[in-house]
């Protein structure tokens, strides 16, 4: 099991059940809806698309928040999420750890720093206080929250949104996690901290040998933290790529979309494909026939697009794309 995978996803499906008023069936949520990848120890990916995606679902199926209606999360190539009884799932969870979108949202008020990362390794049997003492004073340092003493009794109100993130993603490291989720970390920033933090995981990434999701809407972060992206849109992945190789060469009509929306000045290539109409992604209950995103492609084949889900074509070195323009 030493080559297997970090974290492999296999064919994920999460569909979220319906009622009427309650009771009768009304059909399902496809949520996440045939995802597949794998996830080596070490490295970093990143998961892009706009909101209403899947991402949130997808993140939360891999923390053992949702399970699978379909296919499986399989974590060092043998524990799989649809199998794992109450104590084993405990275990899982300690060896994920969880950065939040919104840092003072995700930090009790009415604890102080030291309490709020005392209280994973409490809750995880870590009943040596000197033990304790000695991980905070080692996490705090590492993301770099120092001198260690002046920010151990203070409230999440008392520091700045930087600084309440840097604790959250203190928390999620406690417990010496393998695997980490960051879901949208740097979003609620200020831009003058947003490459600071990024810059910080990728250095817990590399000096702890952790595996990486980043989960985010913004293209202009990814080049700063992953190896590889991939692009979903209502509940698929349409693209897969190395980092550069996408932002210089993206190649589904959708990623052109989402180039063309970022800050990013080096995403200058969204400019010469057609502008992709506005629009929402389609219902996740109804989705269109055929590729998803063909209501709003600017290169619609009629009669296939419409008609046939694409699947997914090779069109560079590890890159491949969901799209009928690659037959």
């Amino acid at each position: 099991m030493s080559n297997a995978p970090l974290l492999s996803i296999q064919n994920l499906r999460v569909w979220f059940e319906l009622r009427r008023f309650g009771f009768g069936h009304a059909g399902y949520v496809k949520a996440v809806d045939g995802v597949s990848f794998d996830l080596q120890q070490g490295e970093a990916v990143a998961v892009v698309g706009e909101s209403g995606c899947g991402k949130s679902s997808l993140m939360k199926t891999i923390l053992g928040l949702n399970r699978p209606t379909e296919g499986d999360v399989v974590f060092q190539g043998k524990y799989r999420i649809s199998q794992m009884d109450a104590k084993t799932l405990r275990w899982y969870r300690r060896q994920v750890g969880y950065v939040q979108q919104d840092p003072y949202g995700a930090l009790p008020p009415f604890m102080n720093v030291q309490r709020i990362l005392e209280e994973p390794m409490i809750v995880a049997g870590i009943s040596d206080k000197k033990e304790r003492l000695e991980r905070i004073h080692k996490v705090l340092t590492e993301v770099k929250m120092t001198p260690v003493e002046e920010f151990l009794p203070k409230f999440p109100h008392m520091i700045s949104g930087g600084q309440q993130q840097r604790v959250v993603i203190a928390r999620a490291m406690i417990l010496e996690p393998k695997l980490l989720v960051a879901d949208e970390p740097v979003s609620m920033l200020d831009a003058s901290v947003r490459v600071e933090i990024l810059k910080l995981l990728r250095g817990l990434q590399e000096s702890h040998n952790l595996g990486v999701i980043y989960i985010t809407h913004d293209l202009s972060t990814v080049r700063y933290f992953s190896e590889r992206i991939f692009v979903m849109y209502a509940g698929q992945i349409v693209e897969k790529s190395p980092v550069d190789n996408l932002l210089q060469d993206a190649k589904h009509p959708y990623t052109h979309a989402l180039l063309a929306a970022t800050s990013d000045p080096d995403a200058r290539n969204a400019e010469t494909f057609k502008e992709v109409p506005p629009g929402e992604p389609p219902s996740l209950v109804k989705p269109p026939t055929g590729c998803r995103f063909h209501p709003r492609c600017p290169h619609i084949i009629r009669g296939e697009c419409d008609v046939n889900v694409p699947p997914e074509f090779e069109v560079g070195p590890d890159h491949t794309a969901a799209c009928w323009l690659y037959k």
